[in-house]
């Protein structure tokens, strides 16, 4: 069993053949899917989305890219968002992106901020994407870590293996893309190696990030399986010991699915 732990399923193409997306996930073994929020005015989508696929949940948040539309979000929006539908299991995906600064750094840090507070509120994961700003990422989460304990999961991780271990060392799990497989990633496939099994899941963030060897087409669930082979070598494990290990640190981090 495989749990694509981040995917956009409300984008096209993957909007526009919903069924067949997901069937083809489903018979290539992937028996969960979690679709991310990254505004408000998509979410009625996405609560469309898993109302009426019952292997698909998802979460409630803004991306980072976003802030600077949702200035005067608060904590208890996203809380009251979050609690609109049984199968929002987590939060996100917040963060920081400051390498297109699509968003002002403080608007970004301001959100980042109230979706922490709401995760440490209803004890939901808190799904992070943070680029180019590791310092930055690590000082925020150390620092609410201090006043009360939250869930996290950096998606799509790209960053240092520095990072990745003071990520681990607080409590944090780490998630693994396409990008893993790319030629140039040598330096993050070695870091992913040396990550605990128990820390990591595997996602597409489909439609981007196709992993090899369909990098450059749009991407969707069903292509995990070849991060999900890449990573299984990697570690010398088999691909349904890994699969399951995967899959085993989801449940733990958004509990056990219905």
């Amino acid at each position: 069993m495989i749990i694509d732990s981040h995917c956009h399923l409300n984008y096209e193409p993957m909007s526009l053949s919903l069924k067949e997306t997901i069937g083809r996930a489903n018979r290539d073994g992937v028996k969960f899917l979690l679709t991310i929020s990254t505004e408000d005015k998509s979410y009625d989508k996405i609560l469309n989305i898993i109302s009426n696929n019952e292997c698909v949940y998802g979460s409630y948040g803004i991306h980072p890219h976003e802030a600077k539309n949702h200035q005067y979000l608060k904590s208890g929006d996203i809380v009251k968002k979050a609690k609109l539908n049984k199968k929002i299991i987590g939060l996100g995906e917040s963060g920081l992106d400051f390498y297109y600064n699509h968003s002002d750094k403080k608007d970004q840090i301001k959100c980042f901020e109230e979706h922490i507070i709401a995760a440490q509120n209803t004890q939901l994961p808190l799904i992070i994407h943070t680029r180019n700003a590791e310092t930055e990422t690590l000082d925020i989460i150390k620092k609410r870590l201090n006043e009360k304990k939250f869930k996290f999961l950096i998606h799509c991780f790209t960053g240092s293996k520095k990072f990745a271990f003071n990520l681990i060392d607080l409590g944090g799990y780490i998630s693994a893309s396409g990008v893993v497989t790319f030629k140039k990633s040598d330096e993050l496939a070695n870091t992913f190696k040396e990550l605990p099994n128990n820390k990591i899941l595997v996602e597409t963030d489909s439609p981007y990030l196709a992993p090899v060897p369909l990098r450059g087409k749009p991407n969707e669930p069903s292509y995990i399986v070849h991060t999900v082979k890449f990573l299984s070598k990697l570690k010398n494990l088999s691909f349904e010991d890994f699969s399951n290990i995967t899959s085993k640190n989801f449940f733990n981090l958004f509990g056990n699915l219905d």
